[in-house]
């Protein structure tokens, strides 16, 4: 399974970064676990060019036969066991390709939104996207080794 993540901004803190490398090292007998992170824009000045140039950054970056899922607030919700469960569909449907998506502070563009193929929340509370990066990838590495059968309690 080859997964990706598209997120916007990078990761400046070291425990984001410490904590994002440590969930991808634990994927790798998993799954092919890639993140790619397009420019964040100044909403100051015009939050909706800032979307839109974000937006634009995000489309190019997606693989085109991806399966898409945005993060957003009002996606649908899953249990640990539910991702996993999603995550088992997938691939016996044959999705092999799949890339999530995290927009900066403004969110999302409705343009990433219309190419996504469905929604997914991380919870009802409004996270900092560096937090939702880590949560995700978290929940996927997580969803891996309940489909597996293995225990988590690392």
């Amino acid at each position: 399974m080859k997964l990706r993540l598209v997120a916007v901004g990078k990761l400046k803190e070291p425990h984001w970064r410490d904590a994002c490398d440590e969930y991808l090292k634990r994927m790798r007998p998993y799954a092919d676990f890639e993140v790619v992170e397009v420019g964040d824009r100044d909403i100051g000045r015009d939050r909706a060019r800032a979307m839109a140039e974000e937006g634009a950054d995000i489309l190019r970056a997606l693989p085109v036969r991806a399966h898409v899922v945005a993060l957003e607030l009002g996606g649908r919700q899953l249990s640990s066991e539910g991702l996993s469960a999603w995550f088992s569909q997938r691939m016996l449907d044959g999705g092999s390709d799949i890339a999530f998506v995290i927009g900066g502070s403004a969110g999302l563009a409705p343009e990433v939104l219309a190419r996504a193929d469905e929604r997914l929340s991380l919870g009802p509370m409004t996270l900092p996207h560096q937090l939702a990066r880590v949560v995700l990838l978290e929940q996927v590495y997580r969803a891996f080794r309940i489909m597996r059968g293995e225990p988590y309690h690392l």
